[in-house]
């Protein structure tokens, strides 16, 4: 829906007001008409605005010259406006640590962030080697943080248990779901996608996984839990390393087994979601990064939480040596990010099913959800071929 004039210059107001209180400086010294204005984006969750300063106006060091006006969307739901607050302290964190965007200012109903002249990384990208090399320490650090919020590992499990019961109201509510759309899609009948989800039994699936997964001993840490190429930004212009990448959405962030975040970012390996035709999203299994590939961003990942560990240690106890990563180390990392691959093919399955008949974007669910579920198994039997159902200890 196309805004009237008169709610775009509402909303010019708006903006202009928080822009000029927040950031002060040279903001205060132009005109709502001199400030430049663009929706990035709308919807039902979040309306995200793009302001600028004029081409004349100059601003002083530190004051930004471009920023984002963030918008929340109705707050509903069960937990819905924990999670929204839950999120404002992990993006606060995050932006101090410059782990994510800078935060300018928190205000009632949104927040002011830093505009990030970048794009998110493609798909391919993620194989490059200095790529993945800051990727595995950006996860390491942000899996060093000591986050104010529950340290119990109950959102994988909850988070699935929540979606296991949406997935039965909804393949009980719509039993041969149609999708058309007229410019991209082409009708198609998704009856064989539901009767594969219908023929698994999931729930006492989960349970198995569960038993399965906690005989690793995984550590809890805080993890992103959503370490996709369309969540990380890549700065063109960047000057130094630490600048290059840009982590953001931190809408599932929590406290989770650090299995899950490796495991989860090299699945992402082999799902391309900028498929131009549909179902909008291209899997390929050969792209899995290999065990050396794995064992090298496992490396730099080790190395960099051991350098998190040596500072905060130095700080505390001066005389504190730096521990080195034991090969050991790396190879229990490795056997965690193998088997949660299991659990990262059933989350994002379960997620699908959940958003199909209710989210607008045009992907299709469906198959994806078909397409998890189907690794899920075929990589299950993978690991009870390797492992067994009793996974034994590293020594």
């Amino acid at each position: 829906m196309s805004m009237t004039s008169s709610n775009k210059s509402e909303m010019r107001e708006k903006t202009f007001r928080i822009c000029r209180d927040y950031l002060n400086g040279i903001w205060k010294m132009i005109t709502p008409q001199e400030m430049v204005l663009k929706q990035v984006s709308g919807g039902m969750s979040n309306f995200l605005y793009y302001c600028a300063l004029p081409p004349m106006a100059k601003p002083k060091q530190g004051e930004p010259s471009r920023v984002l006006v963030r918008f929340y969307g109705q707050i509903h739901g069960e937990g819905a406006l924990e999670a929204l607050l839950t999120e404002s302290v992990i993006f606060t964190l995050l932006s101090e640590r410059k782990l994510g965007p800078k935060l300018h200012g928190v205000f009632p109903g949104g927040r002011l962030e830093e505009f990030i002249p970048a794009r998110p990384l493609k798909t391919k990208e993620l194989g490059d080697p200095e790529i993945s090399s800051i990727i595995a320490e950006k996860m390491a650090q942000i899996h060093s943080l000591d986050v104010p919020i529950s340290k119990e590992p109950t959102w994988l499990w909850d988070t699935m248990k929540r979606w296991m019961s949406n997935m039965k109201a909804t393949l009980a509510a719509e039993p041969t779901p149609q999708i058309e759309d007229k410019n991209d899609f082409i009708e198609k009948d998704l009856s064989s996608a539901m009767r594969a989800i219908l023929r698994w039994n999931l729930d006492s699936e989960m349970d198995w996984m569960r038993s399965y997964l906690n005989q690793l001993r995984s550590p809890v840490v805080f993890c992103h839990n959503d370490l996709q190429e369309g969540n990380i930004l890549i700065r063109e212009s960047a000057v130094t390393r630490e600048e290059k990448l840009v982590i953001i959405d931190f809408e599932y962030c929590s406290y989770n087994y650090r299995g899950f975040d490796v495991a989860n970012h090299f699945c992402e390996w082999m799902y391309d979601y900028t498929f131009d035709k549909y179902p909008k999203f291209n899997y390929n299994p050969d792209a899995m990064p290999s065990v050396e590939r794995q064992l090298y961003f496992i490396r730099c990942y080790l190395e960099t939480v051991q350098r998190e560990m040596s500072i905060d240690n130095c700080l505390k106890n001066p005389v504190m040596t730096t521990v080195d990563v034991e090969p050991k180390d790396e190879l229990q990392l490795l056997r965690e990010a193998h088997c949660f691959m299991l659990a990262s093919h059933f989350f994002w399955g379960l997620w699908a099913v959940v958003n199909a008949p209710v989210s607008s974007i045009p992907f299709g669910y469906w198959e994806y959800a078909e397409a998890r579920f189907s690794a899920y198994f075929e990589h299950k039997q993978t690991l009870l071929g390797k492992y067994g159902e009793v996974i034994e200890n590293i020594a």
